[in-house]
């Protein structure tokens, strides 16, 4: 079974409707995984992806904040959610394929726009939330699973346009690296875009402040796609669309895909 699985954060489902159709229609993964779909589960335009080929549908959500979807063509059942940090907001989701491949959608908190928990509590919240998705790793050990979302942390010196400039920017400080990399270590996942493509810069995210996003090319790489070890060799295929940051009315995020031969 191969399928193609790609992650986006679509900054509201309703309102980018057409983008996620136009994506739906042009490229057709398999498996589709929305994240800050600021919409009530009831409320997301179900019916048009359903015309489109995408008949399953998993997800949590919640009036104007957070919210995951997880869309697929391939028959899953709804493997529940946790609210990591109980912070009360929808923003993981899990479904399993009927291969026993069980896919998490994650979309970890921002953390506001300083870097010290003494002053923002998002930011605290933000590296709760990313101790208690390493505690959990810790104690359920994944195995046979895919792990995507927005991450809302760019690791890597080349996932950021100016790893100097950054060091005390949200998203891209030390101490949120180092929380991700426990997260990471703990379930012993495998970055599947890395591992595809080890070089170079590579960006998802684009601010919606920079007026020409595609010359100043000021990026993040805050959207993921990881494997755990038992199916990682599988993945292969994986890619950025940097073209729909100039899609109409656009997410400030882009999809990230990965194919996996399982």
């Amino acid at each position: 079974m191969s399928f193609t699985l790609a992650t986006w954060n679509i900054n509201s489902v309703r309102l980018r409707e057409p983008l996620v159709c136009q994506l739906l229609e042009a490229e057709g993964p398999d498996v589709l995984c929305l994240q800050e779909c600021k919409s009530p589960v009831d409320k997301i335009p179900m019916e048009r992806f359903r015309e489109l080929g995408y008949q399953h549908i998993v997800a949590r959500g919640q009036k104007g904040y957070n919210g995951v979807a997880i869309l697929s063509k391939l028959p899953l059942e709804d493997a529940g959610d946790r609210d990591f940090a109980q912070l009360g907001h929808a923003r993981h989701v899990a479904a399993r394929l009927e291969n026993g491949v069980t896919i998490h959608n994650f979309y970890v908190p921002a953390g506001g726009d300083k870097p010290d928990r003494e002053i923002n509590e998002k930011f605290g919240q933000k590296l709760d939330y990313l101790t208690e998705m390493r505690d959990w790793f810790h104690s359920e050990r994944p195995e046979k699973a895919i792990l995507v979302g927005d991450l809302n942390i760019a690791p890597r010196e080349d996932d950021v346009w100016d790893h100097k400039k950054l060091l005390k920017i949200v998203s891209h400080t030390p101490v949120e690296v180092e929380h991700l990399g426990e997260a990471q270590e703990a379930g012993a996942w495998v970055d599947v875009t890395r591992a595809d493509i080890p070089e170079g810069n590579l960006y998802s995210w684009w601010s919606y402040r920079s007026p020409d996003w595609n010359a100043a090319d000021k990026g993040r790489r805050l959207d993921h796609v990881w494997a755990t070890p038992d199916i990682s060799n599988a993945a292969h295929g994986s890619r950025i669309l940097r073209e729909a940051r100039g899609w109409e009315k656009p997410s400030d995020h882009v999809p990230v895909f990965a194919t996996f031969d399982l």
